[in-house]
């Protein structure tokens, strides 16, 4: 049974997490416990995997180039090719899908070019190709994942900017990639790390939070774990002209966790709009894309529903 810390800190602080020197301690003076609770708790969802990290989730494309790549693996050489994959440290979520492209994973890195020579490698190390898809537009950011039910976070209306990173901006990012330490002075720890003042790295956070670059900071869930065991990606061919007005309704829809827009591939891939559901079971999933296609009219829009089927790799996104 979940006791009441533990939900708190699970569903309470996936953002908005506390710029202070001491930010566990400012947590337990709220859930009204010790600092050492708080930390030993966090400690323990970590090592079970219900979270991945207390940390930085990046908005795509603000510190370097990312895409979500498809590839048609024979189901002989689906785990091999999966680890293949999962060798090169810029993938960060990698699934299979049913679908016959059937694996899915999100490549990130420093610059186009760099991405371009990592898809080369993959291709020529498995022998087979890749479709790249990468985002051009978001239209629901990721800004947490309640527990509860209910209305989830909706996008900020700020539009983040590519970020230009200076040397010490790139050491600073490589070490937020990493995710807090659990430790009483976490932000001491990680300006240490970056030979800089705390109120240096701690003021970096705050710019990056205050522009978007950073969606959210704060404790990043693992939802199988959680119980959310059923998630699919559905996909629509919308018309261009009207791509931008369906994707700002589908948006705002609860059982929507992200949405996207992403270029066709044609002839292999038609679809050019994404939305991510999550669901404790699969039926759930399917009651809520039938509800949601209805409710906007898609009927006899075409559409494709990949439910994930395992998971071989969720990490955060590293661009340094």
């Amino acid at each position: 049974m979940t006791s009441e810390l533990t939900f708190r800190l699970l569903n309470d602080y996936q953002r908005d997490f506390p710029l202070v020197a001491r930010p566990f301690a400012a947590l337990a003076t709220t859930l009204g416990c010790t600092e050492d609770r708080v930390i030993e708790q966090l400690q323990h969802m970590h090592a079970d995997g219900r979270i991945s990290r207390i940390g930085a989730v990046l908005r795509p494309g603000c510190f370097g180039a990312s895409t979500l790549v498809a590839m048609a693996v024979p189901a002989a050489r689906l785990a091999e090719v999966a680890g293949l994959v999962n060798a090169f440290p810029g993938v960060n979520h990698n699934y299979q899908r049913e679908h016959a492209y059937n694996l899915w994973f999100v490549l990130t890195a420093g610059d186009s070019g760099a991405l371009t020579q990592t898809l080369r490698q993959i291709e020529m190390q498995s022998g087979l190709a890749t479709l790249s898809l990468p985002m051009e537009k978001a239209y629901h950011i990721d800004l947490g994942f309640p527990l509860c039910g209910g209305a989830r976070p909706r996008q900020r209306s700020v539009a983040a900017a590519v970020q230009s990173l200076s040397a010490q901006q790139k050491t600073i990012l490589a070490r937020l990639q990493e995710g807090l330490p659990l430790v009483s002075a976490p932000y001491h720890h990680m300006a240490a790390d970056c030979a800089l003042p705390e109120t240096e790295f701690v003021q970096q956070l705050t710019d990056w939070l205050a522009v978007g670059a950073i969606s959210r900071l704060g404790v990043v869930v693992r939802h199988r774990e959680l119980g959310f065991a059923a998630n699919a990606m559905l996909v629509h061919d919308i018309p261009d002209h009207a791509v931008d007005a369906v994707a700002a309704q589908l948006a705002q829809e609860d059982a929507v966790t992200l949405c996207y827009r992403r270029p066709r591939h044609l002839p292999q891939w038609p679809y050019n709009l994404f939305c991510m559901i999550h669901g404790q079971c699969r039926s759930a999933v399917e009651a809520a894309i039938t509800a949601l296609r209805a409710r906007h009219a898609l009927h006899d829009t075409a559409h494709a529903v990949l439910f994930s089927r395992q998971c071989f790799k969720q990490t955060g996104a590293r661009y340094v």
